[in-house]
Formats: C-alpha cells, structure tokens, sequence
C-alpha cells in the first residue's frame, strides 16, 4: 500500500491560522494549539461586533439628536414623536446628520414637530 502525504492539508491548516493570528502577543501567535483557540475566538468577537456597530450607532445618532432638540427646548422623544404626527419619516441617520452639519434645516424640522 502506497503511504498517503498528509503533511501539505496540515501544513496549509496552520498557515492559515498563523496568518488570522499575525500580530497576536506571547505565545498565541506561534503555538497552533493557542492559535487555534485564538483564532476562533477572534472570529467570535468579529460576529458579534458586527451587530453590536449597528446598535452603536443608532445611540450615536439619537445623542447627536437629542442634543440638537436641546438647543431649540425640546427633548428627543417629543421631537419624534412630532415628527410622527405631522407625517415626516425621516430616518435617525439623516435627522443625526442635519443636527451636526445644517443646524437651520434641523430648526425647521423641529419646528414643525412643535406644531
């Protein structure tokens, strides 16, 4: 029976997993054992910061938003819930970014929400 090289996949495997660990301290950068469980872990914390970003910026945004409402006497949840009633959907991304960048289009609008 002929012998099966089994060394390059294996060998492939851990340059994989050296490469994901680049730049890693101590000894998970060069152990595959410690690798290996670095690696996964480091996947782990990408998953789960992908969707902890969404929810970091819609806070971003209502902040930036509740302080543009301040200035003109109004609290964020009145402001939206103005908002509602006089039929204007605009999104928080939009709303956060005419607070910081066109504070006039911004009064406007909460202008309107009062009414």
């Amino acid at each position: 029976m002929s012998r099966a090289p089994r060394s390059v996949p294996s060998h492939a495997r851990r340059k994989r997993v050296f490469k994901a660990v680049k730049g890693f301290y101590g000894r998970r950068k060069n152990t595959i054992t410690s690798a290996n469980a670095a690696a996964d872990r480091s996947l782990q914390h990408n998953y789960i910061g992908r969707k902890e970003k969404k929810r970091n910026f819609r806070a971003l945004w209502i902040q930036r938003i509740n302080a543009g409402c301040r200035l003109h006497d109004m609290t964020y949840s009145r402001f939206i819930s103005g908002l509602a009633k006089a039929g204007i959907e605009i999104d928080r991304k939009v709303l956060a970014d005419l607070a910081v960048h066109e504070p006039e289009a911004f009064k406007a609008l909460v202008d309107q929400a009062k009414a």
